[in-house]
């Protein structure tokens, strides 16, 4: 057997840490199980999961990922490009199909396996760069918007990032009256993405300015929950979802609070634990098809750059998002 088909270059982490815990190497080459499909890796994207995994912070994330180092030594969870092979109980999907979706891990790869329940046929008008930033931020902003109906008021605070972007699109697909929070840097980006007002937060806040809101989306965790209680409608809800805590249970502390206070209050202060499925994979090809989900895309590394990728953008406010490029094997 060539030695090429037993080996691939990936992204790999040994300890955790910053950026300089990364690695270009050459590691063994996984096979698919039975219920798993091999995925020839065209594109990744970056997400703050993937940044917690690398960093272990925080550090209750340990508990999964591995308590003195990563478990999986290769990061990266979406994923975008042909199938190679098929497990045995996989009948849906077959060699040569271009697909996307969400692996556990081993992603920023040049090939990674992922149970078939995972991934799904890439949306048709999208790139593979464009594809492998939906299944996690996109898959999210879905859940975010949950429940919303037309004519709504929603606000995403933290609208210029990875799934803030997509927030925005999504509860403009379901015919919301949308504000966008972000720096004044990125306010024409997130008016590109459909939010009908901005607010920057470098010049004004939102939680005293008077509006009410019937759903706010906080992905920052930069105000109190009474903060954003004061810019809710009297059974408005705000969901919850990353941001703010400290370096050991991260957000825990601000869910617990928030389901006290649901006790006693009529608003809805609701975490936001986003989940992968085939069947929210088929609806993001449905809204990509349909133009309602254009990807925000501020910068393209290929696969070997990944650290630089990562070391940006822990630096810098996230602006929509980072893509990782995996040349086709020849």
């Amino acid at each position: 057997m060539d030695v090429r088909t037993r080996t691939m270059q990936a992204i790999t982490q040994r300890a955790y840490g910053s950026s300089e815990v990364l690695a270009h190497a050459t590691v063994p080459r996984p096979a698919p199980r039975a219920d798993e499909v091999l995925i020839a890796v065209r594109a990744s994207s970056l997400n703050f999961a993937d940044v917690a995994t690398i960093t272990g912070r925080p550090g209750l994330i340990r508990a999964v990922t591995g308590l003195r180092g990563p478990k999986n030594p290769v990061p990266g969870r979406d994923v975008a490009g042909v199938v190679e092979a098929v497990g045995a109980d996989v009948t849906d999907l077959r060699p040569g199909d271009e697909v996307f979706g969400e692996a556990t891990g081993g992603a920023w790869a040049q090939y990674v396996a992922v149970p078939a329940k995972l991934v799904a046929r890439k949306p048709a008008n999208l790139s593979f760069e464009q594809a492998a930033t939906l299944p996690l931020a996109a898959g999210t902003a879905l859940d975010c918007v949950a429940g919303v109906r037309p004519g709504q008021k929603v606000l995403v605070n933290g609208a210029s990032g990875g799934v803030g972007t997509f927030t925005v699109q999504a509860a403009t697909a379901l015919g919301a009256e949308v504000t966008g929070v972000c720096s004044g840097r990125n306010a024409e980006l997130v008016r590109s993405v459909g939010a009908d007002h901005v607010v920057d937060y470098e010049r004004s806040d939102f939680t005293s300015d008077g509006t009410r809101y019937d759903l706010i989306v906080d992905l920052v965790g930069n105000r109190s929950l009474a903060a954003y209680r004061r810019a809710l409608t009297p059974h408005g809800t705000l969901h919850l979802s990353g941001g703010g805590g400290g370096s050991i249970i991260g957000p825990l502390a601000r869910i617990a609070q928030a389901a006290v206070v649901n006790l006693f209050v009529g608003q809805h202060l609701r975490p936001v634990f986003a989940t992968a499925s085939r069947a929210k994979l088929d609806r993001l090809r449905e809204l990509a098809e349909a133009g309602a989900f254009t990807p925000a895309i501020e910068r393209t590394y290929p696969l070997s750059d990944a650290p630089e990728a990562v070391r940006r953008h822990m630096a810098e406010h996230a602006r929509g998002k980072t893509v990782l490029t995996v040349a086709e094997e020849r």
